[in-house]
């Protein structure tokens, strides 16, 4: 039998080459023509960004001295962010001053490598409002991690003041002295902007952090403060201090008979009743730099996730009074974002009472 050879021109052999070539680089394209990376590729990256974490030291920063609620979050998250952080150690660092913007700005302005985060005052939103000096961030930059807690805040005031409600403090002659952690932050800003919903007469004396406020108010140094409820919770309980107004969308079961600001407030400071409320509503607030690579970030915000829903974690917030509301970096993002953006007339009311404030 004879054997027919074919042979084909050099040409049509690197045409036929290149055609095979082109079948299996369309072969691994998806619909959209890009090249398809294999599942595994992906899973090594995320695995790589986990596995980074090993052996480093990741600093969370407290922007407040130790003791009271921030420093009391910090250190219950810390071990658990550890814990979904193999192989790592999670330290908590407090950075005190300035109303909270020493500690935010020092969060923000660290190396965008995804080993520094923490928590700060909300207050700090007013405060880049205002356009106060010392700010060396910007709240809309942040790469937020989510939110430990969504409580709101009351006003209250020792038991052995006149005053048991917001139209006591209205009818007083004289200038109703409030403990605040400083200018900026939000026990600072919203004894403000109390006194100008209400129209009463304020004289906020700061630096006090943590529970230092408590204190001065047994000792007859102030009349009252503003602060979250759960850092309030012993010193009404204790009957030390009395509730006048609840600043959030909710009451407060154990305060059953204490008004919402929303409710009367005037209707004329109806914006910035609700500024203060969506403020409220972000009550421990945790951030970490802007710029860090996208996966990292991916990889601390399930850690910080699995932190804030583990079992564990919760059993012992309860067990210090500590409420725990997970929200997520999405949803805190979209907050802050809102709030940032203000009409003209109230970034004047804002900016006027720090002003004032500070003269």
């Amino acid at each position: 039998m004879r054997h027919i050879h074919w042979k084909l021109p050099k040409v049509s052999v690197f045409i036929l080459v290149g055609l095979m070539a082109m079948v299996l680089i369309l072969g691994g394209c998806g619909s959209n023509g890009q090249v398809s990376k294999p599942a595994a590729g992906v899973a090594a990256s995320a695995a790589d960004e986990l596995a980074f974490y090993n052996g480093k030291t990741v600093t969370f920063v407290v922007a407040t001295k130790a003791g009271g609620g921030y420093d009391s979050y910090g250190r219950l998250i810390a071990p658990f962010l550890q814990k979904y952080l193999p192989g790592s150690t999670v330290i908590v660092k407090n950075v005190p001053g300035a109303g909270h913007i020493i500690g935010a700005n020092e969060i923000y302005n660290a190396k965008p490598d995804g080993l520094t985060l923490g928590t700060f005052n909300k207050g700090l939103i007013m405060s880049q409002i205002a356009g106060m000096e010392g700010i060396k961030f910007d709240l809309n930059k942040f790469n937020w991690l989510g939110d430990a807690s969504t409580e709101s805040r009351v006003l209250i005031v020792g038991t052995k003041s006149p005053y048991h409600s917001i139209d006591d403090l209205k009818k007083a002659s004289e200038e109703i002295k409030m403990a605040t952690a400083g200018v900026g932050s939000a026990s600072h800003n919203d004894a403000l902007m109390l006194s100008n919903i209400f129209g009463f007469k304020v004289k906020l004396i700061s630096g006090y952090a943590g529970q230092e406020a408590d204190l001065a108010m047994m000792r007859g140094e102030v009349v009252g403060q503003v602060g979250a409820f759960d850092s309030m919770r012993n010193m009404i309980e204790n009957k030390e201090a009395r509730a006048l107004v609840i600043i959030g969308k909710e009451k407060i079961p154990e305060l059953p008979d204490v008004p919402l600001l929303s409710d009367i407030g005037p209707a004329d400071k109806k914006a910035l009743t609700e500024l203060m409320n969506s403020q409220a509503w972000l009550a421990r607030p945790l951030a970490t730099t802007p710029g860090i690579p996208e996966g990292r970030l991916k990889v601390l915000r399930e850690a910080m996730k699995k932190a804030l829903t583990d079992p564990e974690l919760l059993q012992k917030a309860k067990q210090a009074n500590l409420p725990v509301t997970y929200v997520t970096p999405e949803e805190v993002t979209q907050t802050v974002s809102t709030a940032l953006n203000q009409p003209p007339e109230i970034v004047k009311i804002v900016t006027e009472a720090v002003k004032n404030a500070k003269d």
